[in-house]
């Protein structure tokens, strides 16, 4: 199994579980994520309570929650939205602390395109959530959600160019 960590932070945020598809030149990935149900989960063991001289209702009362499959899987921690402002300054500094962490090959195809896909996160910018790996820290990657026309599920993005993978 491959494991997406950030350069940055080391966080997992991605792993080849989760396919992927290349958009804006391949810089960004996008990833589906679904809703699942986290918790209880009901047994039919094949025994009649009433037979066995046991209540009715003996079911304990445990908490069902419904998550999001890539949210949950990789501690992603939500973050307050951006304003345009806000974002371009957040990309500029994000792209100025990764630069030096790429190999050449990468940084000339993260130079070439970065602008095009800033762009294209700036245009839909209302509607992305805002994620980081579970360290939380400042200089953390971002990973983008955002649903599409009529989805009930999520849609990830990922700057491809800021995840190495590591082989568990």
């Amino acid at each position: 199994m491959l494991v997406c960590q950030a350069l940055l932070t080391g966080d997992e945020l991605l792993s080849d579980l989760f396919p992927f598809k290349e958009i804006e030149n391949g810089l960004i990935w996008e990833v589906e994520g679904k809703w699942v149900v986290k918790g209880a989960i009901d047994v039919d063991i094949g025994a009649n309570p009433s037979a066995e001289g046991g209540e009715e209702d003996e079911s304990v009362d445990d908490s069902v929650v419904k998550v999001v499959d890539i949210v949950d899987t990789f501690r992603l921690q939500e973050q307050p939205s951006f304003n345009k402002k806000q974002f371009v300054t957040y990309m500029k500094h994000y792209i100025k602390l990764l630069m030096p962490k790429l190999e050449a090959e990468k940084q000339e195809l993260f130079k070439k395109h970065i602008e095009q896909a800033t762009k294209f996160l700036l245009s839909m910018l209302s509607d992305l959530q805002f994620f980081v790996g579970e360290s939380m820290h400042n200089n953390g990657s971002m990973v983008f959600a955002y649903y599409k026309e009529g989805a009930t599920d999520p849609t990830f993005l990922y700057l491809a160019v800021r995840l190495k993978e590591v082989k568990c």
